[in-house]
């Protein structure tokens, strides 16, 4: 997400906006939830679009973020509820305010560049910061807790599982060397030391991206259980729709574009388990319709414009009327 500033407030422009604005098709009286509000530069929009009679809901486990959303959206027409909170709990919400289910609900699993520049959160191998990587600070482990006290193939494990890391095994085995000497405390500590850990790995003439990006990724999913969240979204978030209401999702990463693929599969009635015809156990029920057959991804002028964007993927779908 690029990061502008309007006086002394920050406030991002998510990728895909244009795309968001024109599957999501949100109107006055929608009931729009935003499970991963950041800062609101999505939210405003849709704000707007649903006012007067809408009402949008913004849900973030980043209390930082959501603080800054509050003071962004303060001029943003139309009734608004910000809570703070993990989108898996978006049901629960749902309930609490009496509404139950909404028109439109959006997800983007982008980490915002506003939480990777702060080097006090610790996201970034770019920028020295205490090794954190939480996104709600109030609770659980952080990146340091499970670099300096994991055992080493539990620390493989996750690396190669949540970075998809081919070299993790190699990588867990220096750091855990290292530690005994020293507890890894900053980020450009472990960066470092990821970094030597894979020397000789690139033949020369071959490109790759920073030595410490998987590792950095596996550590920032793992400490903010993203992946346990989604999964746990995606088992019920037919149940947070309205019959005709659409959901969308950008992910950012295989992992995530994988789950959510296989949600609307199941979703849509396809069988999702691989078993043999006879032994497949998959309810096969059509819950949902898809808006989007293959991903949408960022137009040539957004990703010239914020090449974060560029591994961004969009998946619509809409739930279908009761019969």
């Amino acid at each position: 997400m690029m990061i502008t500033m309007q006086g002394k407030s920050p406030v991002h422009q998510p990728v895909l906006l244009r795309e968001m604005m024109e599957y999501l098709v949100p109107q006055n009286g929608d009931v729009f939830v935003d499970g991963t509000l950041g800062m609101g530069g999505a939210a405003s929009l849709a704000s707007e679009a649903i006012a007067p009679q809408g009402f949008f809901i913004g849900l973030d486990k980043d209390a930082e973020s959501l603080d800054i959303a509050r003071n962004n959206l303060k001029k943003v027409a139309g009734k608004k509820e910000l809570v703070h909170t993990d989108f898996r709990d978006m049901k629960s919400v749902l309930d609490e305010l009496e509404i139950h289910q909404a028109d439109k609900i959006f997800l983007d699993l982008g980490i915002s560049s506003f939480q990777l520049d702060q080097d006090t959160r610790g996201f970034s191998f770019d920028k020295e910061g205490p090794l954190d990587m939480r996104m709600d600070r109030s609770s659980g482990l952080t990146a340091a807790d499970v670099v300096n006290k994991f055992p080493e193939k539990e620390l493989a494990d996750l690396i190669y599982l949540y970075g998809e890391e081919r070299y993790s095994r190699r990588i867990a085995k220096r750091l855990v060397s290292l530690r005994d000497e020293k507890a890894f405390e900053t980020t450009r500590e472990l960066a470092e030391a990821v970094k030597g850990s894979l020397r000789g790995t690139v033949k020369p003439g071959h490109t790759r991206i920073h030595p410490a990006t998987r590792t950095f990724q596996a550590l920032r999913i793992y400490v903010n259980h993203e992946l346990e969240s989604l999964e746990i979204f995606l088992q019920g978030f037919v149940e947070c729709l309205k019959p005709g209401g659409r959901i969308g999702i950008i992910s950012f990463h295989s992992l995530e574009d994988r789950l959510v693929k296989t949600a609307f599969r199941r979703e849509v009635g396809q069988c999702v388990c691989d078993a043999p015809v006879e032994l497949c156990k998959c309810p096969k029920k059509v819950n949902i319709r898809l808006i989007t057959r293959k991903p949408v991804i960022p137009a040539e002028d957004e990703i010239f414009d914020n090449p974060r964007s560029r591994s961004a993927k969009f998946r619509v779908a809409e739930r279908v009327k009761s019969i």
